[in-house]
């Protein structure tokens, strides 16, 4: 199963709460304050988020965090990376990989193309979109297959 971890997904709330207010400071109490999350576990994904370049920290009294650049440049694909590592959903379909087999194997170069597509949709996908309460998928073509999202609610 493919599946972020509990602190991506904390990540993604913290990069939210920040995208709000972009150009705003935000100390990492008021953050954790705002989100319902955990001070420590706040504070661990700032700094993270930090030394990747997805935030910016200023020290002093007007200090705290911001964005690093303007929500709509910071996509699910970027969240992912910096707080996950690449996304590869096989060992071979990253971009180096390390199996034994792969010179003789016959469907790594199918992981290869469906880490790919994987990959354009997590691209498409910007902050404001993840921030947003509900979020329109657009209709996209991934591989030949049309994808849509339903709008039947029954």
């Amino acid at each position: 199963m493919l599946k972020m971890s509990k602190l991506t997904d904390y990540g993604t709330m913290v990069l939210a709460f920040l995208a709000a207010n972009p150009t705003r400071m935000q100390s990492a109490s008021d953050v954790a304050r705002d989100t319902h999350l955990a001070l420590p576990t706040v504070s661990k994904l700032l700094k993270l988020m930090t030394r990747t370049g997805l935030v910016v920290s200023t020290r002093g009294a007007l200090g705290g965090y911001q964005l690093a650049r303007a929500p709509e440049e910071i996509s699910a694909a970027d969240v992912i990376d910096a707080l996950e590592g690449p996304v590869a959903i096989t060992q071979c379909s990253g971009s180096v990989g390390h199996c034994e087999l792969e010179d003789v194997c016959g469907v790594s170069s199918s992981w290869q193309k469906i880490n790919v597509a994987i990959r354009r949709a997590l691209d498409e996908v910007r902050l404001p979109h993840l921030a947003a309460a509900e979020f329109r998928m657009p209709p996209m073509n991934l591989m030949g297959i049309p994808i849509t999202q339903e709008t039947d609610r029954r």
